[in-house]
Order: C-alpha cells, then sequence, then structure tokens
C-alpha cells in the first residue's frame, strides 16, 4: 500500500514538473505569437545594433513560421550577413548557398556570392598574411580557393555588379596568395630534397596562376631542382622561360662574371 502511494506520488510530481516545464518553455519564448512583421523587426533592430546572435534567432524563426511571406526571402538575404558578422563562416556560406539555390533570379543574388566569397576570404585571410610561424606547407588552401571561385563566379555571371569591381580585386590577391602557397611548398620539398616535388609544385602554379608574381621564385626553384637532378634538358627550358619572362630578376644578376651558374648563388 505504502508502495503504490508512493507510485502515485511520484507520478503527479513528474506530471507537474512537465507542466511547469511547459509553462516555462512557452513564457520564455517571447516571440510565440508575433506576426512576420514584428519578428522581421526584432531582427533588423538586433542587426542593426550588432547583436547577431540574437538576430540570426529571430531570422530563423520568421523563416520557419513564415516561409512564405513577404519578408521571408529579404530574411534570408539578412541571415546570411548576420552569420558573416557573427563570424560563423560555415553559417554564411551554408545560408548563401541556398538562397542561390532557391532564388536564382532574385535581384540580390550577387551579394549572395559575394558575402561567400568574403567569408571564406576572410577565414584564410591569415594564412596568406604570413604572420604566423606555422609552416605554410602544414596549412590547407581550401578556404582561399573557395573565395576565389565565388569571385569568380559573381564576376562572370555579374559583370555590372556593383560588387565586381572589389571582387577582382580580391580575386588578384588570392590568385598571387594561392600561387605563393604553391611556391612555399616546392621551397619546402626543396629544403628535403625532394626535389621532382618541388619541380611538380613549381609547375602547377604556373599552369594554374600563369600571372602570380610569385612564379618568379618559382622558375627558379625549378631551376635548381631539374639541375639537382640531373636533368639537363628540363633545366635549360625552365632557365629559358625565367630569362624570357623576367629579364630583370634579381635573380638573374648574382652570377657577376663567376663560373657558377646563376642560380646555384641563391639558397
Amino acid at each position: 500500500m505504502i508502495r503504490h502511494s508512493l507510485t502515485i506520488i511520484l507520478a503527479l510530481l513528474m506530471g507537474w514538473q512537465l507542466a511547469a516545464c511547459g509553462l516555462l518553455g512557452d513564457k520564455a519564448d517571447e516571440t510565440k505569437g508575433w506576426s512576420a512583421q514584428k519578428l522581421y523587426a526584432e531582427a533588423r533592430q538586433n542587426l542593426d545594433e550588432g547583436s547577431y546572435e540574437k538576430a540570426i534567432s529571430y531570422y530563423q524563426k520568421l523563416e520557419s513560421r513564415y516561409p512564405y511571406g513577404r519578408f521571408a526571402q529579404q530574411a534570408q538575404i539578412e541571415l546570411t550577413y548576420a552569420y558573416y558578422k557573427d563570424k560563423d563562416i560555415p553559417g554564411t556560406v551554408t545560408a548563401a548557398d541556398r538562397f542561390i539555390k532557391l532564388h536564382p533570379n532574385h535581384p540580390n543574388v550577387d551579394y549572395l556570392y559575394y558575402l561567400k566569397g568574403l567569408a571564406n576570404f576572410n577565414e584564410d585571410l591569415g594564412i596568406f598574411g604570413f604572420i604566423s610561424n606555422q609552416d605554410m606547407s602544414e596549412r590547407d588552401p581550401k578556404a582561399a580557393k573557395d573565395a576565389f571561385d565565388a569571385f569568380k563566379e559573381l564576376v562572370t555571371k555579374y559583370p555590372d555588379s556593383k560588387y565586381a569591381p572589389d571582387s577582382v580585386a580580391r580575386m588578384n590577391y588570392l590568385v598571387n596568395a594561392l600561387a605563393s602557397y604553391e611556391v612555399h611548398v616546392a621551397r619546402y620539398y626543396m629544403k628535403r630534397s625532394a626535389y621532382l616535388a618541388a619541380a611538380n609544385r613549381v609547375q602547377f602554379a604556373m599552369k594554374t596562376y600563369p600571372q602570380a608574381p610569385a612564379n618568379e621564385e618559382g622558375l627558379l626553384i625549378m631551376v635548381k631542382a631539374y639541375d639537382a637532378l640531373g636533368l639537363k634538358d628540363l633545366r635549360a627550358d625552365a632557365e629559358r622561360v625565367m630569362m624570357k619572362n623576367y629579364p630583370n630578376s634579381k635573380y638573374l644578376k648574382g652570377g657577376g662574371g663567376r663560373d657558377v651558374p646563376w642560380w646555384q648563388l641563391w639558397n
């Protein structure tokens, strides 16, 4: 009898607890019953004030409750921007890709490509700033490549976009940054006597980023790599390309009339 009474009491207590949680949950969600206009206004206000996490929460609720309302598309754009300002790179990219897929003909879709590019650009900006002491060969340039692809798609599809000039400037930076990465890795291989691997990395950089200034040093590495491998014809070809494309290169001025080949004077 006592055990039966205790079971009933425990059941009642659990029921009251669940009910209390439900009431508290309803009370905690201040947005319950809000109109789409109210949710959007609060989201935008928090976005303008820099309360990005709160803004994201309001935008998400607006989209889930009113997916086809007149605020839905604008909320998706501003949600992407809120993710970007909150430094949530995956969130920015995912939201941008989703909008582009759902609204490929939206008049502001170029802005979503731009935000996607910016998110990845800022993600890897430090990698190519040469600030860190970490070996560049250990870094993954995926974000930089993704940024370049996003900017390239924007410029290709929307050449008259107001975001196109800045995208082109960032693409130019990324081209040399990515080429510099490949040359750095080639230098890393040279130090470890992996000469063929070094030459291959330079070849990749020259084919993929033909106008990058970093290729000047890359050609020097290629000449030295082929020389170390005893591949005289390939070394001569690389040297010829070096002299043709960079006739005033500082690397070519190291000979000074000595018997030692110019490329052996650079370590």
